[in-house]
């Protein structure tokens, strides 16, 4: 099958842009991108041709953070630290099954498709014993969704009673987890160009997790080639505790443990020093930026701004939908350019580059800047296309119009060459179907709770 999308604001991401442009699929990849109207189609074969006078055309935006199985927990705990938000839904949590993990993941990644998501991460650091496969449970519900998924197989290991956050029921001991992941990797990762799946490593936090666990992490994904994602420096609490326990701030500490290199992403970042920086851009650690989440508990500004002119690589993340309720991956383009901002002053961060770090900067932090993130021909057709004409067409440039203000209307979204949103509505799975889904999570996840207090 051939899509050929024509009179578009074609923006690359790669240096390109074209005003009135096109963009070629054949099958799950772009063969042509330019100016003007596409190249007439030769050989045989049905295509596809889509309008996009008035619309924009960008990269599909890849989300490299997230709690899927948080859509089951939104809107609890309202005004609360990070510290104090944890404490008091680590119990709830500890209760889900996979057929809550089933029903948040579908909802969850449904809203990220309907916000122009085409690759989505997933951290997954809670395993109830006898509650079923809850990492099988979402990777089933991206498939069905249809999303490009990098599932991170999480843990924790240093429960309440020796000196962890967490209640000693949410954790699990480090053979389990080495053990569970690797069958994880073994069962699910696919290394290949153009992967629809793959597994990273994922210990929670310095404050969940024991030393022993964070350096067999690294061990065993670096042995199976697969990548390492984990939370760090998201707040002052986390760093008194690691200054305690250590006597190092967070990315010293990780740094002492082997955790940093370009097969690492590190969620939030927020609170960083100079050297942190400096350090994150020599090893090409990635970092996970999200500012929503970040405002909603409270927990600080990230230095984004400063982590790019340092050359360290940079992607946007929702976080978990109990942090950012519902909070949609476009959405976050136009959280970090007003934050930075906020802090650093109005040229902090530009359109475009917001534009990037939610598409290319993405594709790094997940080592797959060769595949997505920017449109070329060779490149993988995840694609989305966005209304910029009715009210939006107020703003002469298009891509402020997507970074600004209210997020245009997704027209459509394609991820491998397959339409996932049509006309704002999604057609992989019933729109409606994925919601209903995602409020039984809900009260289903709330029943066991209350069963078990």
């Amino acid at each position: 099958m051939t899509i050929v999308i024509e009179n578009a604001h074609v923006v690359t991401v790669s240096g390109a842009e074209h005003p009135s442009g096109h963009v070629v699929v054949d099958g799950d990849r772009i063969t042509a991108v330019g100016p003007g109207p596409a190249p007439a189609a030769e050989g045989p074969g049905s295509t596809e041709r889509i309008d996009g006078t008035g619309c924009l055309l960008t990269p599909g935006l890849v989300n490299t953070h997230h709690h899927l199985y948080q859509w089951a927990s939104q809107g609890m705990v309202a005004d609360g630290t990070l510290f104090e938000w944890l404490t008091a839904l680590y119990k709830p949590w500890s209760k889900m099954d996979a057929e809550v993990v089933s029903g948040a993941a579908t909802a969850g990644l449904a809203w990220l498709a309907l916000s122009g998501c085409t690759t989505s991460t997933d951290h997954h650091y809670l395993f109830p014993r006898g509650r079923g496969d809850l990492f099988a449970a979402e990777i089933e519900a991206a498939a069905e969704v249809g999303v490009r998924f990098h599932p991170c197989r999480g843990s924790m290991d240093l429960g309440e009673s020796r000196g962890g956050l967490p209640p000693d029921e949410a954790v699990e001991d480090l053979d389990t987890i080495l053990a569970e992941t690797e069958a994880a990797i073994d069962r699910y990762h696919d290394p290949s160009f153009g992967s629809m799946l793959r597994v990273a490593v994922a210990p929670c936090s310095p404050f969940s997790v024991t030393r022993d666990l964070l350096v067999e992490s690294a061990r065993l994904a670096r042995a199976k080639g697969v990548r390492l994602h984990t939370h760090l420096a998201e707040t002052l609490d986390e760093e008194d505790y690691t200054r305690e326990h250590f006597g190092k701030t967070p990315v010293e500490y990780m740094d002492s443990l082997g955790w940093l290199g370009a097969d690492v992403w590190l969620a939030h970042c927020v609170h960083l020093h100079d050297t942190d920086v400096k350090r994150l851009a020599e090893t090409r650690t990635g970092t996970a930026h999200c500012p929503s989440s970040n405002a909603r508990l409270g927990s600080g500004i990230a230095r984004v701004s400063h982590l790019l002119e340092a050359g360290a690589p940079v992607g946007l993340g929702v976080d978990g939908s109990a942090s950012a309720e519902l909070v949609p991956l476009a959405g976050e383009i136009r959280q970090a350019v007003y934050m930075q901002r906020a802090r650093y002053g109005p040229r902090a961060l530009t359109a475009r580059r917001a534009l990037e770090i939610a598409t290319l900067g993405g594709a790094r932090c997940l080592g797959r800047e060769d595949e997505i993130g920017t449109l070329e021909p060779g490149r993988l057709a995840d694609l989305a296309l966005w209304r910029v004409d009715g009210f939006h067409a107020a703003v002469d440039d298009p891509v402020v119009a997507l970074a600004f203000g209210a997020t245009p209307p997704l027209e459509r979204l394609i991820v491998a060459g397959r339409t996932l949103v049509d006309g704002g509505t999604l057609v992989s799975v019933p729109q409606d179907e994925a919601g209903r889904r995602g409020a039984e999570a809900h009260r289903r996840l709330m029943r066991l709770a209350g069963e078990a207090s």
